[in-house]
Order: structure tokens, then C-alpha cells, then sequence
């Protein structure tokens, strides 16, 4: 196994606690041992490695965040994108899994559950015992999710839903949706159970982005919901759009794990490769692309570390997560792209991860809000002119 030993050249580490980066460097050990060796393979055959989940869970990674009467690690934000940000390094599909089972599933039942919820749901989440998907994304309302047209009806003892939602990691395999739906004309969540008659979740075949993912349709034809199984202190779209501000969040700080590695990789070979008569590494061209892929890596590192601090004491705002997803992943994008060029034609076989996660990176910029939604969430708050529509 080759050590893998990070990008830091602004020493960002010393800003870190003890606890910060014993808890980063067990889960770096946790990537090269356990992903890094099997993940091409499932990228190929278009696999999730399910194998990994109670790895996963006992290492604490599940909700990171929550609290320990959960049985959660309760840890602070710095540390959950560390975590994030390492699991990327080994695919996005699996920081993925993480960030939707944390972020858009544990996340929403602990803010907006009953005590009921949290004391059936988190424990079992939270090692693995029970997957978790999140259903907002529909298949005509993406970027403009308050036109959904999934709805809930009351009956007795419960509601009936109707409608669909699309493009939803984890939802063939997951035993919980947390599913946003009209009710009376307000969105509401509703935990919606496997095996509840009338649901089903088809996997959606053919991505040639996060092929180590699964990503489904959720179908609701006259699915009877239990009365307790509405998630009562939802009271709006408002509530949805929180949990993709968590998400957004281990988003910004996942993307830079795969930056490390496509710049890490670009590096290593460029100094190895040798044409007319020396290394790639030695020409000014070769240079300016490895020293441009640095500094955006160093620039995303500092924008996630004063976010995560801003998370930790209450003074975050939405749209400086915005700013720092809309960046970080457009960055990395461009800097795997960069590597591959570094790569030349090796760039595009598997026997090294670059064209992997420039793939994965296309999707990641695109969910939890494209990079022209984030872009006009700014350029609201700067300006103060809406320009959604």
C-alpha cells in the first residue's frame, strides 16, 4: 500500500486539533487500504462496494455531527469535512453515500423529527444497520424544486402519496426515504419505508458518472403513510433547502480529496515520465499547471478550514456555503482535466484515477445545486436583486 500523505503547503494542518487530524489521518489510512484497491473494479462494473457500510459505521462516519445519545460520534463540522474530504480522495461515489445517509437523511430526522423518530432511526443509521436516501429532485423540477408535484393527502391514520422523484443516490438499496411532498399545498417530509405497498425504487442504469454509486428513481403510487411517519417540525421547502446546505457543505470540502489526488498523481508522474531527454516535470509548461493546481488547492483548503470553523460556532451563512461549493467543485473539475493532460493518453486508463473522478466531478457539480444556481444564491446576497427567473 503507498502511504499517501496529503497536499498541505500552507501548513493548514497546524490549524487543526489532535483529535481533527488523528480522526483525518484514520480515515486517509481507511481510503488507501480499503478503496483505493478494489474501487476501479466497481467503477467498471458499475458497482456500489456494500461491503464497505459497516466499515463505515464503525469507524464513526455516519453522522458525524450528531449527538452521542444517538449513538453518534458527535463531532464537529472541520472534522466531518475532513472525513469528507478524505472519502473523496478515494471516490465520490462513496463520500457521496456518506454525505446523503449524514447530511440528507440523519441530518433532517434529528432537526425535524419527533424524539420517537430519532430514538428508531439515528442508532440503526448511524451503524449501518439501515441506509437512508433523500427525495427532493424531481424529474421536471431540479434547480427549481418548489414546483414539485409530488403530493400527500390526509386520511385516516395517515396520508396517501402520489408522484416521483429522480436522480437519488442510495434509493434502491436504502430501508428510509425522507421524501418531500405537498401537503395542502406545503412541503412537508415524510419517512417512507421499504416495502410500504405502492413505493418501489428502480436503479438508474448507464451513468458513466459515479458508476460506484447507486442512483435511482423513488415511484409513489397510493403509498399509505403512517400518521407518525410525517417528520412534524417541517414546515416548508425552507427545511429541505437546509439539509442541501449540509450537503453542500461535505460537498465542498469532499471535492478537494479528489483534487489531491488527480494533482498528487499529475505530480508523481510528470517527474518520471521522461521526453526529449528529461523528465515533463523539468519544462515551464508542466510547471505552470502543477503550480496553478496547488494554489487552487491551498485556496479551496482555507475557504473550506474558515467555513468549517463558521459552521462550528453558529455563524455560516447559505450562501458562503454557496460560494465555497461553486468554487471547490468547479476547481477540481479544471484540475483534473490539468492532470490528464500531465497523463497525455495514460490520463484516460484506469490504472490511474484521473479520468474517474473528472467524470464523478461533472455530476458533483451539477447536484446539490448547479454552478449557476449557486452563482445567482450569490450574486442575490451581494446585490440584492433575485435574478432565479
Amino acid at each position: 500500500m503507498q502511504t499517501f500523505t496529503g497536499v498541505d503547503y500552507y501548513n493548514i494542518e497546524s490549524l487543526l486539533s489532535e483529535e481533527e487530524v488523528l480522526i483525518r489521518n484514520t480515515v486517509r489510512d481507511f481510503v488507501s487500504k480499503e478503496i483505493i484497491p478494489i474501487i476501479e473494479k466497481h467503477n467498471r462494473e458499475a458497482t456500489f462496494p456494500i461491503h464497505l457500510v459497516p466499515k463505515i459505521a464503525e469507524l464513526g462516519l455516519l453522522g458525524t455531527t450528531i449527538p452521542e445519545k444517538y449513538d453518534c460520534a458527535g463531532l464537529n463540522y472541520v472534522t466531518y469535512g475532513l472525513v469528507a474530504q478524505e472519502l473523496e480522495r478515494g471516490d465520490s461515489g462513496i463520500r457521496s453515500f456518506v454525505s446523503v445517509q449524514s447530511s440528507l437523511v440523519m441530518y433532517p430526522i434529528f432537526a425535524f423529527g419527533s424524539e420517537e423518530q430519532k430514538e428508531k432511526w439515528l442508532p440503526q443509521l448511524a451503524k449501518g444497520e439501515k441506509i437512508g436516501c433523500f427525495g427532493l429532485t424531481e424529474p421536471d423540477y431540479g434547480s427549481n424544486p418548489a414546483g414539485m408535484v409530488t403530493k400527500a393527502e390526509k386520511v385516516d391514520g395517515g396520508y396517501i402519496m402520489n408522484g416521483a422523484k429522480m436522480w437519488i443516490t442510495n434509493g434502491t438499496i436504502a430501508d428510509v426515504a425522507v421524501v418531500w411532498a405537498k401537503l395542502d399545498g406545503v412541503v412537508r417530509g415524510f419517512l417512507v419505508e421499504k416495502g410500504f405497498k405502492g413505493f418501489s425504487a428502480p436503479e438508474m442504469k448507464g451513468k458513466h458518472s459515479l458508476r460506484a454509486s447507486v442512483t435511482s428513481e423513488l415511484i409513489f403510487e397510493d403509498v399509505f403513510i403512517p400518521e407518525e411517519n410525517l417528520l412534524p417540525k417541517t414546515v416548508g421547502l425552507k427545511n429541505a433547502l437546509m439539509c442541501l446546505n449540509q450537503a453542500r457543505f461535505g460537498i465542498a470540502w469532499g471535492v478537494v480529496g479528489a483534487m489531491m489526488a488527480c494533482y498528487d498523481t499529475a505530480l508523481n508522474y510528470a517527474k518520471t515520465r521522461v521526453q526529449f531527454s528529461k523528465p515533463i516535470a523539468a519544462y515551464q509548461l508542466t510547471q505552470e499547471k502543477l503550480v496553478y493546481m496547488l494554489t487552487e488547492i491551498t485556496k479551496a483548503q482555507l475557504l473550506n478550514l474558515q467555513l468549517g470553523r463558521m459552521m462550528d460556532n453558529g455563524t455560516a451563512k447559505y450562501y458562503q456555503v454557496s460560494l465555497a461549493k461553486r468554487n471547490n467543485c468547479e476547481k477540481a473539475l479544471e484540475i483534473a482535466r490539468i492532470s490528464r493532460e500531465i497523463l497525455g493518453a495514460n490520463g484516460i486508463i484506469d490504472e490511474y484515477p484521473i479520468m474517474r473522478h473528472a467524470a464523478n466531478l461533472e455530476s458533483v457539480k451539477t447536484y446539490e445545486g448547479t454552478h449557476e444556481m449557486h452563482t445567482l444564491i450569490v450574486g442575490e446576497n451581494i446585490t440584492g436583486f433575485s435574478a432565479f427567473d
